[in-house]
């Protein structure tokens, strides 16, 4: 037993021994599988890359040192069958890893079949978004994905400000999900329109041309070229023949471009005359001297036959992808892990017939090897090679290029960090972000036709397909638009109105009108407007309301026509009143007036007594004689003269006031006995409400829906009226005799119906703000400019002479407001006035009685001092009797004062001044 047991041990020792020793050796040769197609732009330059980077690996001590790397290159033949069948073939040989394929539709199968294996795969070509999903764990990429691509595409197009597209691309899986994400993008940054036009696959010059006819008929003039990388340039040249190529037109193309304009020899560079001006992206490779040394190598690789194409981006992706497969396959060995396989037990339990699917096994250290390619970090020829998080090599952004007289210019660059700039972005590694409009900077371009200048990127119309316009054939009111029966032209003032503002767009628009309506009635303008919408007429020109719910749905020009709902009712002239001749004034203003003419009659008279012998005499004849003055001014009849000075100033003032004040009666009494009153008891949009009067309204308006929607006005009070003659019969008839009681209509319908019919007029003021305007399809660019062509045609004066040529033939009409009561003068017009005159009438009375004031105390001391009066007379002088003697010296003449100043010099007994009665 203790034999056996020591056998026993001696046995497990050697075994462990053994799976040592196994587990310690690297293996001599690492088999590696390669699937893309030869004989294509990519495929030409990637063979030789990858055969390049094979030779260094397997001569370099630094990398699988003692391990040979066998790298098997089977052709697709740009076929996903082909593709397919070659991945198994490949998968057959034990490789621990496939690199390619060049097309995202064979890369879709060959990842299903490299999951089930558990195979990683690194394509340096296969740029379809949607491969970075979960669906495919053991898919990697040394190549920037089009997610990236497609938005700097779409930043391109926002920095130029184009918001209409139209895309030309491959109908696979490479074309139909890039595209797919520049809609996004596009969506993101509020595009107005994007046209996906697709190819087949391996397209004909017949779908070329057919795709390009079609893409005439769009407005956008910006195409967004993403196909595989073709050598012939078809689409340019199908483009060149089809006169596309001009300065109206804009060419972007993705990074296949640039892979096939560098793979061109220098003596091919002629096929660049097609691409005279178009603009591209190419994957951005920072310079180095590893890259510099390799395509040194490259040209001599060419000399000794072993390139046959100029190295492009793919080519140095290829290269580096080759070495990123053997760095982590490097550091698989080195961390103890073995390259082993297992069958599959689902496999071997299909029975396959003469497909040996059996053959197929499953790679023990995927998983691994996977986490390997993940952490790569190494300085390649494409600059930094490692991953992110979603298995795409980290980008470093897109050179812009410039095909210009048959030469590629780069006058850009672009990052997801710093945006556009003209300097690479490496060289900016460090700096402050500056991704805003501001920073966004590219050098200048060349477009089709030679023009340096931004195109405008979109047309309207051309001669092929003019413009449809819609034109309401208007029964009634034709001034604004309507057919001439004999020569059936389309005119009008909203047809003049835009043939005016179309010369000032500066480009050509071709058009065509088209009616709307039979002519016998007026149509129905929402639906004409919804007709735009529904893309049955590209714009719409007449009378069109914009109203709220029309903007929902088309976009209008600036309005050439401010309107708004207004209440038409008849008119009569005012009946005679017997105090018409009061009602220029207010009673306030007639009381005013009344008292200013006592109160100037009374300062005259305290003014001219003493002087001016007609303002004396007994009182009856002082007071008649002062009234009589004071109002024969009005008439100028006066026979009195003022003679003081103070007297004159305040005539003068007065007859000024008297002059503005007459002046005014008149004119407003005028105005009273020519002007028209309303005759309805309507006085507003709320009576009209209120009442049961039926309302007639223009059919087709869309005054009938604002009424019955909007004012909740019954339909049934609301009457259709289809001409002005319908107008003036309804109003004449009356309410209660089969008419209507008001019309609710838009102003300029109005304005036109009172030019010819003047027993109406409009009551108060609109009762909505609108305007007539242009419509236009939604996101449409010609509305923009129509708006700028009309507000020129407003400034230059040219808007107002096309209203006065259509309706100023017999004088513009105008409005007729209501008034009831005339338009009386108020005291606050003329209180200014007042107050002038009666300051300096006011005035010149305080200078008078200062002045008779000084008068009387220099008298009463002179009296006292030259005629001793005994002192009980003095002691017996009361107030009452100073202000009693003072108003008697008042009453005195000039000439009586003087004289008894000069007898209180001679006589020493004072006498008492007694009132004259001269």
């Amino acid at each position: 037993m203790r034999y056996l047991g020591f056998v026993s041990l001696f046995v497990l020792m050697v075994w462990v021994c053994q799976s040592c020793l196994v587990g310690c050796e690297k293996p001599a040769v690492v088999n590696v599988g390669a699937i893309f197609t030869f004989n294509s732009v990519i495929g030409r330059a990637a063979k030789p890359a990858m055969e390049a980077a094979l030779a260094d690996i397997n001569a370099s001590p630094t990398i699988l040192n003692g391990t040979r790397l066998n790298l098997f290159m089977e052709d697709a033949n740009c076929s996903v069958f082909l593709g397919s069948t070659e991945a198994f073939q490949v998968l057959e040989k034990e490789v621990v890893a496939i690199i390619g394929p060049q097309s995202s539709s064979i890369a879709h199968i060959i990842s299903a079949i490299a999951n089930g294996l558990q195979v990683p795969q690194v394509s340096y070509a296969a740029t379809d978004p949607t491969l970075s999903a979960l669906q495919f764990p053991f898919f990697l990429r040394t190549v920037q994905s089009d997610s990236n691509q497609m938005i700097a595409m779409a930043d391109l197009i926002g920095f130029y400000g184009w918001k209409e597209v139209i895309a030309i691309y491959v109908d696979d899986d490479y074309g139909r999900n890039g595209i797919s994400v520049l809609n996004n993008e596009l969506d993101r940054r509020m595009a107005k329109a994007f046209y996906k036009l697709p190819l087949p696959a391996h397209f004909a010059q017949s779908d070329v041309i057919s795709l390009l006819n079609n893409s005439k008929l769009l407005g956008p003039r910006v195409y967004v070229v993403h196909v595989n990388p073709d050598p012939q340039l078809r689409i340019f040249a199908f483009a060149k023949k089809l006169q596309m190529m001009t300065s109206d037109y804009v060419w972007l193309a993705t990074d296949w471009l640039s892979a096939t304009v560098d793979s061109f020899s220098p003596m091919n560079q002629t096929a660049l005359h097609s691409l005279q001006g178009v603009v591209g992206l190419r994957q951005h490779i920072p310079e180095s001297n590893q890259k510099k040394d390799f395509m040194s190598r490259w040209r001599n690789m060419q000399q000794k036959g072993l390139a046959t194409s100029q190295l492009n981006t793919y080519g140095l992706c290829a290269y580096d992808t080759v070495w990123t497969v053997a760095h982590s396959i490097d550091k698989f060995i080195n961390d103890g892990n073995n390259l082993t396989f297992s069958s599959s037990d689902k496999l071997n339990d299909i029975k396959t017939g003469e497909m040996h699917l059996e053959k197929l096994k499953v790679f023990d250290g995927g998983d691994i090897l996977l986490k390997e390619l993940l952490q790569t970090n190494f300085s390649g020829l494409t600059g930094q090679v490692h991953f992110s998080s979603d298995r795409n090599i980290v980008t470093s952004g897109y050179d812009v290029i410039n095909i210009d007289n048959m030469a590629v210019h780069t006058v850009g660059y672009w990052s997801g960090t710093f945006g556009f700039s003209v300097s690479p972005p490496e060289t900016r590694q460090g700096t402050q972000h500056g991704n805003s409009e501001i920073d966004q900077k590219l050098h200048s371009v060349t477009w089709p036709g030679g023009k340096t200048e931004r195109p405008r990127g979109w047309v309207i119309a051309d001669d092929e397909r003019p413009l449809r316009i819609g034109v309401p054939y208007r029964a009634s009111f034709v001034d604004f638009v309507t057919e001439l029966h004999d020569s059936h032209k389309i005119a009008g003032y909203c047809i003049d109105v835009f043939t005016a503002a179309l010369e000032l767009i500066p480009y050509h628009v071709p058009y065509k009108f088209e009616l709307f309506g039979d002519g016998r009635s007026n149509p129905n303008y929402g639906q004409l407007v919804k007709m735009v919408a529904d893309n049955v007429f590209d714009a719409a020109v007449g009378d069109i309301a914009i109203v709220k719910n029309r903007t929902k749905i088309v976009d209008f020009s600036q309005p050439y026509v401010t309107t708004g709902l207004v209440i038409v009712a008849p008119m009569r002239n005012p009946k005679s009143s017997a105090w018409v001749f009061l009602k220029p004034f207010t009673v306030d203003m007639w009381c005013m007036i009344a008292a200013a003419f006592v109160i100037i009659g009374i300062v005259i008279w305290i003014l001219e007594h003493r002087v001016n012998d007609a303002f004396r005499g007994p009182p009856r004849r002082q007071i008649v004689t002062m009234f009589m003055f004071s109002f024969s001014t009005l008439f100028k009849t006066n026979q009195e003269e003022t003679l003081s000075a103070l007297g004159r100033v305040v005539m003068v003032v007065w007859l000024f006031l008297l002059m503005v004040i007459t002046s005014s009666y008149t004119a407003n009494l005028t105005s009273i006995l020519t002007v028209q009153q309303l005759s309805s008891p309507i006085t507003g949009i709320d009576s009209l409400i209120a009442n049961t009067w039926p309302i007639g309204y223009q059919v087709g308006s869309f005054a009938y829906g604002y009424l019955s929607e909007n004012l909740n006005i019954h339909k049934s009070r609301l009457v259709e009226l289809h001409s002005p003659e319908e107008y003036q019969s309804a109003l004449q008839l009356g309410p209660d005799n089969g008419g209507v009681a008001a019309i609710v209509d838009e102003l300029s319908y109005v304005e036109l119906f009172l030019s010819k019919h003047t027993d109406f007029g409009i009551i108060g003021q609109p009762f909505t703000r609108s305007g007539w305007g242009f419509a236009f399809q939604r996101d449409s660019m010609l509305a923009v400019d129509m708006s700028t062509a009309i507000l020129r045609l407003s400034e230059n004066g040219m808007l107002r002479e096309i209203h006065k040529k259509w309706f100023c033939k017999m004088g513009c009409p105008g409005e007729r407001r209501k008034n009831y009561e005339p338009n009386q003068l108020h005291l606050t017009s003329f209180w200014g006035l007042y107050l002038l005159c009666g300051s300096i009438t006011l005035a010149a009375l305080l200078i008078f009685l200062l002045r008779m004031v000084h008068q009387f105390v220099r008298y009463r001391r002179r009296q006292m001092k030259l005629c001793s009066l005994p002192s009980s007379v003095q002691s017996t002088t009361r107030c009452s009797q100073v202000i009693y003697n003072f108003f008697d010296f008042i009453d005195e003449k000039e000439e009586a004062i003087k004289k008894m100043f000069m007898q209180c010099e001679i006589n020493p007994v004072p006498e008492t001044p007694m009132s004259s009665t001269t």
